[in-house]
């Protein structure tokens, strides 16, 4: 079952044109997909700096830390 004008991939794939969607905006996508990459490393850097700063401040002690450590062990 063809979904395309393709009935067979032995011809010369110059002659048939573009054969998958949105031919010619592959620097636009990945301008897209390198800006959200950036973005996302940022927004992840972000939080788990806000993250590591709030564990700092309720472990602000070391026998809290202590006592944290010995948590994680028996949980």
């Amino acid at each position: 079952m063809a979904t395309t004008m393709v009935e067979s991939w032995s011809v010369d794939l110059a002659t048939l044109g573009p054969i998958y969607p949105w031919v010619g905006s592959e620097v636009v996508l990945w301008i897209i997909g390198l800006a959200f990459w950036i973005g996302w490393q940022i927004w992840q850097l972000r939080f788990e700096n806000r993250t590591y700063q709030e564990e700092l401040r309720r472990l602000d002690s070391p026998d809290k830390i202590e006592r944290a450590m010995r948590e994680q062990h028996l949980g």
